[in-house]
Parts: C-alpha cells; sequence; structure tokens
C-alpha cells in the first residue's frame, strides 16, 4: 500500500461526503462538509492523549458524533454567532458533555450557555495547543485558531473571517470591513509565514501565502 497516497490531504470535502483527514505530528485534522450550506466541521484529536476538540458543530449532528467516535469530546469551538455555524451544537453538546466555547462578544448569538473566550486564550486539545485570535467584522466576535506546530508549518482555522479570495462577508458596510481586513492584515498576514495553511469555514482551504499579494486588491474592491 502507497501511505503517501493514502495520508495526501488536499482539504477538498463534499456534501455528505467522507471527511478529508490530515496527520500531523502531533494532532490529526478531520474536516467534514456538513448542511445545506457546505459548512467545514473539523475535529482535532491530539495523539499523545486521545482528546479531541470540534470547531463548529455546524449541522447534521449524527454525521458529527459519528466522526467524534468513542474517543469523547472535550469541547467545541464556534468559531462566530451565525446560526450555520452551530445548528448542531445543543446535541453535540448534550450528547458527549463536551465544553462549549465562544468568544465573549458572539455568546448571546447561540442556542446555548458557553464559557467566553477572549484574544490571546488558549484552547488546549491534549498536549497541543490553540491560540485564540479576535477578528472583528463578520460578526463582533469571530475568531480565527492557530495552531503552531512544533514539528511543521502553523495551521489556522478561520470561520468565516478568512477565505481563499477575500475575507468575510460584512454585509457592505466600510467600518465592519475596515476592521475585518485590518485584523485579518495585522494578525493573520503581518504575523504568519507564507506557508501557513489555513482552513475556512466554508470551501476550500489555502495558504496565507497564496493569498499575501491580494490583500491590496481587497482593500481597493471594498470586500
Amino acid at each position: 500500500m502507497d501511505l503517501n497516497a493514502v495520508m495526501t490531504y488536499t482539504g477538498d470535502v463534499t456534501p455528505g461526503g467522507p471527511p478529508a483527514v490530515r496527520e500531523l505530528d502531533r494532532l490529526t485534522v478531520s474536516k467534514l462538509s456538513v448542511g445545506p450550506m457546505d459548512n467545514n466541521a473539523y475535529l482535532l484529536r491530539c495523539h499523545a492523549t486521545g482528546d479531541q476538540v470540534l470547531i463548529d458543530a455546524a449541522n447534521e449532528a449524527p454525521r458529527l458524533l459519528e466522526l467524534v467516535g468513542d474517543g469523547g469530546l472535550a469541547a467545541v469551538v464556534t468559531t462566530h454567532r451565525h446560526m450555520d455555524h452551530w445548528v448542531a451544537l445543543e446535541e453535540v453538546v448534550a450528547k458527549t458533555g463536551a465544553r462549549a466555547l465562544v468568544h465573549a462578544d458572539d455568546a448571546e448569538g447561540l442556542p446555548i450557555d458557553a464559557e467566553p473566550l477572549r484574544e490571546g486564550d488558549t484552547v488546549e486539545v491534549g498536549d497541543c495547543a490553540l491560540e485564540v485570535i479576535h477578528l472583528r467584522g463578520h460578526t463582533p466576535g469571530s475568531i480565527a485558531l492557530l495552531y503552531r506546530d512544533p514539528a511543521g508549518t502553523p495551521h489556522l482555522f478561520t470561520g468565516d473571517s478568512l477565505f481563499p479570495g477575500g475575507v468575510g462577508n460584512t454585509d457592505q458596510d466600510p467600518e465592519r470591513f475596515g476592521q475585518l481586513v485590518d485584523d485579518v492584515e495585522a494578525k493573520l498576514f503581518d504575523r504568519l509565514p507564507d506557508e501557513t495553511w489555513f482552513y475556512p469555514g466554508h470551501g476550500k482551504d489555502s495558504t496565507i501565502g497564496a493569498e499575501r499579494a491580494a490583500l491590496p486588491q481587497w482593500r481597493a474592491r471594498g470586500w
């Protein structure tokens, strides 16, 4: 068997299809497309401890619970308060006992009580850690989660704040757009190397390097 072929990760997933699985040195990343809006949900599992964290219980709780399996779930992090990112949250938390986490500024938008996160907080995935990065604009409390792989490149889970080809929707509000593009530039593009791989809330993955040159174009077009 060609193990390299089996382990090749492209990030391509389809609604109703199998997860795309990426094996890092200390962490497994499983990406699943769920729901009518083709939302991405990400399950992270620490190799050393087996602890698991889910990013965005977006929809289709049975499929998410199947992905979690018998390993238990330590926490569910919701990247922002828009409903398409938390349809399955209540059921997943009820059936796993996981902690629910969301940025404090988006907590009121969730269907259940959640522990508040803030800029610079850390979400533990066993022996691995995710840094909370607050990105205002798409919603007041949108966040990205950064994993700095000690054995490789950084990995960034951006919710709906950053996609291949642009920042997230700000409803053509110049103030919100300015906040988001400023935060994305200062907190992501100015801090992270080109090889940083990012995983958005919908659609395909990309890298910081692949998007960096287009940032002035995003500013000029205003979305």
